[in-house]
């Protein structure tokens, strides 16, 4: 299985307003391992920089004036997420955002996804946490990944970091140990069966302060109800 985390920085929130893509980051993963390969590019928007953007990334302007434009950058884009599922967080945003600069270049296809698949991670969050912050900065509090080095966004920092925080949320694993190697290596029982690990869990028990409210709690439950608390039954 191929993936790509992708991350982009804008000039603003929206491209209907003319806003552009300054910076493209992307990580593949495959088999739920990080391969080492990269795209990573800086964009000259040829406009200005939102000042909110700017605080955001800190990119400025004037840094970008000699780097390449969209359309120099497109076909290598394409042709690296080409096949693959792009991991994205708030995919709407980033995918808006190159859809439209795949149109403003007049290239072949309108919009990435005639050559990727999609999975939104803030989707899976909301789903796996609904009602909680599912922002990245609140997910790598949740699930304990380092961001201490992300001062400001940056496409390719906040992609590492989103790659952490997905093989986390999506099981935490990044080898299963069921490659053909493994499972040889591993032997079987007489049974002809594959071993089983299996994984001590931590059991956390109730302090004595907390059962004697627990108590408390059943007693004014067996009161109310005329003494048909199930709890006691």
């Amino acid at each position: 299985m191929r993936q790509v985390v992708l991350d982009t920085e804008t000039t603003g929130l929206e491209p209907q307003q003319g806003h552009r893509i300054i910076e493209i980051g992307a990580l593949e993963l495959i088999d739920r391992q990080l391969t080492g390969r990269q795209f990573h590019a800086y964009i000259n928007p040829e406009r200005d920089i939102d000042h909110g953007a700017l605080e955001v990334h800190g990119i400025t302007a004037e840094f970008l004036r000699d780097k390449p434009r969209f359309a120099d950058i497109a076909d290598d884009l394409l042709a690296f997420v080409d096949g693959a599922e792009l991991v994205i967080h708030n995919a709407p945003f980033d995918i808006g955002f190159i859809d439209n600069e795949l149109t403003l270049s007049g290239h072949q296809h309108a919009s990435i996804t005639a050559v990727a698949s999609v999975l939104d991670t803030l989707e899976l969050a909301r789903d796996l946490h609904p009602g909680q912050r599912n922002s990245l900065d609140a997910l790598c509090k949740r699930y304990e990944v380092d961001n201490s080095s992300r001062t400001l966004h940056g496409a390719l920092l906040d992609s590492e970091i989103l790659a952490d925080v997905y093989l986390a949320m999506s099981g935490g694993q990044t080898d299963l140990g069921l490659s053909l190697e493994s499972a040889a290596a591993m032997g079987k029982d007489d049974a002809g069966e594959l071993p089983v690990a299996h994984v001590p869990l931590r059991v956390v028990r109730a302090s004595e302060e907390e059962l004697l409210l627990h108590e408390a709690r059943l007693e004014d439950i067996e009161k109310q109800s005329g003494g048909q608390c199930l709890y006691r039954a």
